[in-house]
């Protein structure tokens, strides 16, 4: 029972629903516009493949760590105070990275705007969810936030590519900011404050352990990548996050409230929907990441015709997700989901035939396969995990799932930026060789790129062997390619096969358990 009364008729829900969807747009505007940026700014701050991994994950790994107790935070404290300070901070990165003098000022800025959308992503569902009671009309108001969520990963792209034709790459940020500040504004008239009256507490060890557990597990990814696997600094990062795993699992199951609560885990359908959510999201987001460099550093292109391309994946996916809600009544999750990942599967094989003279259309229909397929498998997954826990667990259920979701999120850049380095650096003197570029050129570019990535062989002085040294440097990268989309494509066979599995078909997609997923992300 909330303190304050809820919200009655279509007044009160109108007032919510604006300032959610203007949340969620601001939350998700940074993951798409930055990643169609990641050739410009590795160009602008002569930023390694590594450094570029942790422009995304310094993100999304804030965003992670934090969601699960941002959503309590603001069942106790107030969801219109949460909120507000979510805006504030993803404003306040945005204005960080809008005057970054360096990458890692740059990623200062990512991890407040990430630290925000932590927030905003829980409370403006649970806004939602006290606005509107009754679960069908419920329905239709978290399917516009869906459709603004999806619309700012559809924006980001063009935003990003319209703006870096007319200005410095800083300015992809400048967007957010006036966003930011007018919900902050609109909210203040329109929001009226509201909390649970005997919410959990605040389970500040385990939120520690968790944070170090998933930033020591992403370090160490991307710097045995960038490294080595058998540095020690490497180890000792992969140590903390196996010892910081640990006394995570001891503390949520002595804990009075904890963050999440392990029994969830007892439910199948529960564990298979976490797991295909952290896998898709790992494939998903590690996706974007490697397509971005290939349209960039292979293919040459600007940063607005590769965001016209990549945004045929989150096209195809949002208007799908339209009309998704009605199929998901009568087909079950496990085959929805088992499907779509098989179809994004394919997509990501199909995939690995391009190379540095593939044409738009070749590239296309590819992609609008791979949104068709996440289409089809991402609107189920939340709430098949909804539907699989009892009654009183169903908005942490929601909360927890979302959390695996963006912990794939995290180590899709990690792990795949990892495998693309690790191969391409592996195929790089073969190449050369075969360009006839040898001896101590070949010597040179292979020192420049093992110092500073792929993108440092552009900025040599090479005379005549300007042409072979980048041409045997884009063969390489497609090598490295061709690896991340097949392993990406049998990680969502894996998923497809948990899915299969593991899930079962879900309660009604409007009981009585939907309806307490108030707090649902």
């Amino acid at each position: 029972m909330n303190v304050s009364s809820r919200g009655t008729g279509r007044r009160a829900a109108g007032a919510v629903i604006a300032p959610a969807c203007a949340g969620v747009f601001v939350a998700y505007l940074p993951v798409t516009t930055v990643a169609v940026s990641l050739p410009e700014i590795q160009r602008a701050l002569h930023a390694s493949t590594a450094q570029l991994a942790w422009v995304q994950d310094a993100f999304v790994l804030p965003v992670a760590a934090l969601i699960l107790t941002a959503g309590v935070f603001g069942d106790v404290h107030g969801r219109k105070k949460v909120y507000q300070a979510g805006l504030a901070l993803c404003a306040l990165g945005a204005l960080v990275a809008l005057c970054a003098p360096s990458v890692q000022v740059l990623w200062a800025g990512q991890a407040l705007a990430g630290a925000g959308a932590a927030a905003l992503l829980p409370v403006t569902l649970a806004l939602i969810g006290h606005a509107v009671p009754d679960p069908r009309e419920r329905g239709r108001y978290i399917g516009l936030w869906t459709a603004c969520m999806m619309g700012a990963m559809v924006v980001g792209p063009l935003v990003a590519g319209t703006l870096l034709r007319v200005a410095d790459w800083r300015w992809i940020f400048a967007p957010t900011i006036p966003v930011a500040l007018a919900a902050m504004a609109a909210a203040a008239r329109l929001l009226e404050e509201s909390r649970v009256r005997e919410a959990r507490g605040l389970d500040w060890p385990g939120q520690a352990t968790a944070a170090v557990a998933i930033t020591a597990l992403v370090y160490g990814v991307i710097e045995g990548g960038a490294e080595s696997f058998a540095h020690p600094r490497t180890i000792a990062a992969l140590a903390l996050a196996a010892v910081s795993a640990a006394a995570f699992v001891a503390i949520e199951r002595r804990g009075a409230a904890p963050m999440l609560d392990l029994s969830l885990f007892r439910s199948p359908a529960f564990t298979g929907s976490a797991l295909v959510a952290m896998i898709g999201f790992l494939g998903l987001i590690g996706f974007f990441f490697v397509l971005s460099l290939y349209f960039g550093m292979v293919q040459g292109l600007g940063v607005l015709e590769s965001g016209v391309r990549m945004v045929i994946v989150n096209v195809v996916s949002m208007v799908l997700g339209v009309v998704m809600g009605r199929v998901m009544r009568h087909v079950p999750a496990s085959v929805l989901i088992t499907a779509g990942m098989l179809l994004a599967a394919a997509a990501l094989l199909a995939l690995t035939a391009v190379g540095v003279d593939t044409s738009f259309w070749s590239v296309a229909w590819r992609l609008a396969l791979l949104g068709l397929g996440l289409g089809i498998a991402f609107p189920c997954i939340t709430g098949t995990a909804v539907a699989a826990v009892p009654l009183r667990q169903a908005g942490m259920a929601a909360a927890g799932n979302n959390a695996f979701r963006q912990l794939g999120a995290a180590l899709g850049p990690a792990v795949l930026g990892a495998l693309l380095t690790v191969r391409a650096t592996g195929e790089l003197p073969g190449r050369l060789a075969a360009a006839g570029v040898t001896g101590a050129r070949a010597e040179q570019v292979e020192a420049a790129v093992e110092a500073g990535g792929l993108g440092a062989a552009a900025r040599l002085d090479l005379g005549a062997d300007t042409g072979p040294v980048l041409g045997a440097v884009a063969e390489a990268f497609l090598g490295g390619l061709r690896l991340c989309l097949t392993v990406s494509a049998v990680l969502l066979i894996v998923a497809a096969a948990a899915a299969a599995v593991l899930l079962r078909r879900p309660r009604p997609a409007y009981d009585e358990t939907v309806q307490q997923a108030d707090a649902a992300v």
